[in-house]
């Protein structure tokens, strides 16, 4: 999450950002900063969320406290490393496509020399991102779209379903083939632009994007090249599995706790295979929290109301299992998609990815494209590098938010080099 503190004459305000939650300028309420203390209050429909930090240097330390949950978080002081502060050497427009009944705005950066430009569509992750595909005042699309346009090519990113000024169906009510129609539609708006080489459309996903971008490539001839970061090559079912081992490997689990938690991962996906079982997914769900819960909360809270928080928190762990997206991605094979792709692909990884296992991934997808008879597939593995293409330390997802937000050494040169032999741009 974000938190961002202004002085308003004498009084501090503050909003916060939930990404996970597609929530944006959330209003904090009571903000106080007494040096080194800080405190501030976010409304909920569930009971008020309570934070109590101190300022040290520039981490606000703290404790969250909400109803009768607890919880400790840390807030780092962003300065991100992307803003562009001299005058831009191309041209930024805004612009908009449309999918039926849903609109996307994007941004298009383009060379300011005259004439058609190569064009690379960018498209992110699963889950609710905008177009710069922003976590934790990171936003790799927004560093990649930079560096690109510089290299001579025109970049198109857009805010994925129901997110910024895209509007219509949400991401959770969509599927990954969904997502690949949407990258469909934004090809045949830049074909009709004056300044694009509608020879030279390339497409570069990330992560759920690694999964779009061979999708459409495999139904679209007209796709001059593909660049994959972080994608898979296996069943979304299995990609989850590993996950779900690696993270808690690198928390320090122990051997039955993470037998025991994928167990509860198979039985969730073999309950959404065969629509039925959810009940003892629920009780599952049910258990773990309790035993995770506060012991002595009598005297706050009255059985009905502890029994009525557990229940809530149940059905907000039910509810994206048991969406469209979920339901899709669990099944989805990329393999066969990959089998068709003959235009030039490079395949990225992250050697200490714990969301996407390169060990995991990158035969599968070498594979489906020796297969496809693909004569030019370049695959790069970065050392230290995690999921986002950070450097990272044990690559583990709760370090994201205090690592530099820089790609490792070599990433970007990596793509616009490779892009720009595919079409033929001089050095």
């Amino acid at each position: 999450m974000n938190v961002a503190f202004t002085q308003d004459k004498d009084s501090l305000k503050a909003t916060m950002d939930i990404p996970q939650q597609n929530a944006k300028n959330l209003p904090l309420l009571n903000v106080k900063f007494n040096d080194p203390s800080v405190y501030f209050e976010l409304g909920s429909r569930i009971g008020v969320a309570k934070y109590d930090g101190k300022l040290i240097k520039d981490t606000i330390k703290g404790k969250f406290t909400q109803n009768v949950v607890e919880g400790t978080f840390t807030l780092y002081r962003i300065n991100p490393k992307d803003t562009v502060t001299e005058r831009l050497p191309y041209k930024v427009e805004s612009v908009t496509f449309s999918n039926g009944e849903n609109t996307f705005g994007a941004t298009l950066t383009s060379p300011l020399t005259p004439g058609r430009h190569p064009v690379i569509v960018l498209i992110a992750g699963s889950g609710a991102h905008n177009r710069d595909e922003e976590i934790l005042g990171y936003k790799p699309f927004k560093m990649i779209a930079n560096h690109l346009t510089r290299q001579g090519f025109a970049v198109l990113r857009y805010d994925k379903r129901g997110v910024g000024e895209s509007k219509g169906k949400t991401t959770a009510e969509s599927t990954t083939m969904d997502f690949a129609t949407d990258v469909e539609q934004a090809v045949k708006m830049l074909k009709t632009r004056n300044d694009v080489d509608t020879t030279k459309i390339g497409l570069l996903g990330h992560s759920e994007g690694g999964i779009i971008a061979p999708l459409v490539a495999s139904r679209n001839k007209d796709i001059a090249f593909i660049i994959l970061m972080a994608g898979t090559g296996i069943k979304g079912s299995d990609v989850m599995l590993e996950q779900k081992k690696l993270i808690m490997e690198k928390s320090g689990a122990k051997e039955s706790n993470i037998k025991k938690s994928l167990q509860s991962s198979k039985d969730i996906f073999e309950a959404i295979r065969k629509n039925k079982g959810f009940d003892k997914i629920r009780k599952e769900i049910k258990e773990e929290i309790l035993a995770n819960y506060p012991k002595d909360t009598s005297k706050a809270f009255s059985k009905a109301e502890q029994d009525s928080f557990i229940n809530l928190m149940v059905e907000q762990q039910m509810k994206p299992i048991q969406s469209n997206w979920f339901k899709y991605f669990l099944e989805y094979d990329p393999v066969p998609a990959l089998e068709k792709v003959t235009c030039p692909v490079l395949v990225l990884f992250g050697e200490m990815d714990v969301q996407v296992s390169p060990q995991q991934n990158q035969k599968p997808i070498v594979d489906a494209l020796k297969k496809a008879g693909n004569k030019d597939v370049t695959v790069r593995v970065f050392p230290k590098a995690n999921h986002l293409f950070l450097t990272a330390i044990t690559g583990n997802i709760d370090e994201y938010r205090t690592l530099d937000k820089v790609f490792v050494p070599g990433f970007l040169a990596t793509i616009s080099e490779w892009a720009r032999k595919r079409c033929g741009l001089s050095n």
